[in-house]
């Protein structure tokens, strides 16, 4: 059987260069030199003085210009040399012990063939003299910068394994990256939970892949692209990991800023490239997330005349999509949440042919997210995964993931051995209202108000009857608020006046209770006055339900409005449209003044409650004012 053969992954590390650099030089000036000797360098005169002595043994002398002395036994036990008796690593120094100059090479010779003879020197040589570690050293930064210049160039020039699109020479071509669905985590539709039409659309486009036969048969054409638009967190990107994961063809994904480039014409040359890669391996499959960074409409907020890169790479990209040049046989998947922003050219039929919305998953999809993401978590057995669906509307499934994360994370913390409903919905709190801030100090008239204000927004919205259901309300600081009560908004596909009206009355309040109570006002009331003022100017400039100005909306879905310097209506229209807005709010604070003016005791009750817990439920509040006749569905607010 045979084996298969592991990829050689060794790579040469700089750093192993530069420390075989210093071996070198070491090793040469060993070999070249004196070794790890202790040479001492002497004048000739002092040369001369050992000499006489008899304590000179043998002379090397190199090129008739250097000498080098050896000592005898009996000179190194002397005193004057018993520093040159041991070498660096502390044995015997064998030698040469001094070096010296040498003046007139024949005075030198004569000297030394005369002290051979008086017996005062054992021997003499000469010797040529090479020295390797000076012409190393001056050869050295010239090695180094060559040695550095190599690197640079190959790293320029992608080197080795992996060249990247990034490096200089590479710049033009494609950074998408080819899904291995051997070593990259695999992604299938079992995965993705909800999106039921999201998924169906994109299924069919990996089956029209597999097995094309099926379409062509009839007549019908390979779809050019498909775009997932939908606000963000809501598995745009994860559908097309489920497409990776499931066609049997090559994917290349890659984000819209990669072809964003400070050079001229990289962009449209990456986009070539890219093509020409998918075109190779076609039947294939280009995934492009964020298309938005490069296919913005053109011409609208290009006003210096330039040259423009972002759309030179756009209109290469529409080439390439639908043109002359057309690549069969693939198929391109662009994810956007600013679909309202993109180019119309980019979006006609024959190059966008399919736009698939992913909207935030209703309750019944929320169910289907919570079991995908509970499935690693260690949870209690009795888990009312319906009731987590519930509590969550609005959230989207990036938004889901995170409070399974949280919740699992608030019970280590509590030393718990798994995860319950509580801890849900504890990490439900603190994703939607922040963490926490017990130890914030409050003043007890600054809590007293802060318990008026909420105890405000729960008796409003308990007597409204198009209000949202209560959950709980809280005093206790969290995130950027003082204070905070938690509805369970029904989830509804079209909202009338009265009950948006409903909604702006209980969140105005707030203010409303701190008026009745103290008579006086104060700034806690700002998130909710930003919000009565958003839908207050919704229901007059969008939707078109103000009397005043009738069926008439400003609202443009193309979202070209916010490069036009002016108005879509006149100055005159512009005063109503104020006047208008300032009479829904004036109302609405005016109803809430009524209703707390009715039921002043009981929200005083309310209040002293709050103090006193700082957390209420709803059984709080039915202990108080009753039943709420308009609950139709009163098992879904609870949260305790």
């Amino acid at each position: 059987m045979a084996t298969e053969k592991k990829p050689n992954n060794f790579k040469i590390n700089p750093w192993w260069i530069y420390a075989g650099l210093i071996i070198i030089f070491f090793g040469l000036n060993y070999l070249g030199g004196s070794g790890f000797q202790d040479t001492v360098k002497i004048s000739s005169s002092k040369f001369n003085e050992f000499l006489d002595k008899g304590q000179i043994e043998k002379v090397v002398i190199y090129n008739k210009t250097e000498g080098e002395a050896y000592l005898t036994a009996a000179a190194l036990k002397d005193k004057a040399h018993s520093k040159l008796a041991k070498d660096m690593l502390g044995n015997p120094n064998k030698g040469p012990h001094y070096s010296f100059e040498i003046g007139n090479d024949e005075v030198f010779q004569n000297k030394i063939e005369k002290a051979k003879i008086d017996g005062k020197l054992k021997d003499y040589d000469f010797k040529p003299k090479s020295n390797w570690s000076e012409l190393f050293i001056t050869l050295l930064p010239i090695i180094v910068i060559i040695g550095l210049w190599i690197i640079i160039m190959r790293r320029m020039s992608g080197g080795g394994a992996g060249g990247g699109g990034g490096q200089i020479f590479n710049i033009g071509k494609s950074r998408a990256k080819l899904f291995d669905e051997k070593t990259d985590v695999k992604v299938t539709f079992k995965d993705v939970a909800g999106l039921e039409g999201a998924k169906e659309e994109v299924q069919e486009i990996v089956e029209f892949l597999r097995n094309p036969d099926k379409y062509t048969t009839l007549g019908g054409k390979i779809p050019k692209g498909a775009l997932l638009v939908g606000p963000p967190g809501t598995g745009k990107t994860l559908l097309a990991k489920a497409v990776a994961g499931e066609a049997k063809v090559p994917f290349f994904s890659l984000s819209g800023s990669d072809f964003v480039e400070m050079f001229v014409g990289v962009g449209a040359s990456r986009v070539r490239d890219l093509f020409k890669q998918a075109k190779d391996k076609s039947p294939a499959i280009i995934f492009i997330d964020e298309i938005d960074a490069v296919g913005r409409a053109r011409g609208k907020n290009n006003f210096s005349g330039s040259n423009d890169e972002r759309e030179n790479t756009l209109n290469q990209l529409l080439t390439e999509m639908d043109g002359f040049g057309t690549n069969t046989h693939v198929i391109v998947l662009a994810a956007t949440n600013r679909a309202d922003v993109l180019d119309k050219a980019l979006m006609r039929a024959g190059r966008f042919d399919r736009q698939i919305y992913v909207d935030l998953p209703d309750i019944r999809e929320r169910k289907e997210i919570f079991e995908v993401h509970l499935k690693p978590l260690k949870k209690v057995d009795d888990l009312d995964v319906d009731f987590l669906a519930k509590q969550t509307p609005g959230f989207s499934g990036a938004d889901i993931a995170n409070v399974c994360n949280e919740a699992a994370l608030i019970a280590a913390r509590n030393n718990k051995t798994a995860v319950d409903k509580q801890d849900f919905l504890d990490a439900v709190d603190r994703i939607v209202g922040g963490l926490e801030k017990k130890n914030k100090i409050v003043t007890p008239e600054e809590k007293r108000a802060i318990a008026v204000h909420e105890a405000g927004h729960a008796t409003v919205s308990w007597m409204l009857e198009h209000a949202a259901p209560l959950v709980k309300v809280t005093i206790v600081p969290r995130g950027q608020s003082l204070g905070a009560a938690w509805y369970l908004p029904e989830e509804r596909l079209i909202v009338r006046p009265e009950q948006m009206l409903d909604e702006m009355c209980a969140t105005m309040g707030g203010r409303a209770a701190e008026k009745v109570m103290f008579d006086k006002i104060s700034t806690g009331a700002l998130s909710d006055l930003e919000k009565v003022t958003k839908q207050a100017r919704a229901m007059v400039t969008i939707y078109g339900l103000n009397d005043k100005l009738g069926n008439i909306t400003y609202y443009d879905s193309s979202g070209q409005s916010e490069y036009n310097f002016s108005k879509p209506y006149s100055e005159e229209t512009a005063l109503v449209i104020d006047k208008e807005i300032s009479n829904l709010i004036e109302n609405e604070y005016q109803r809430a003044i009524k209703i707390l003016q009715d039921n002043k005791e009981k929200l005083q009750q309310l209040a002293d409650i709050l103090i006193e817990k700082e957390v209420i439920f709803k059984d709080d509040l039915e202990a108080i004012f009753g039943k709420r006749p308009f609950d139709h569905h009163p098992e879904e607010t609870v949260a305790e």
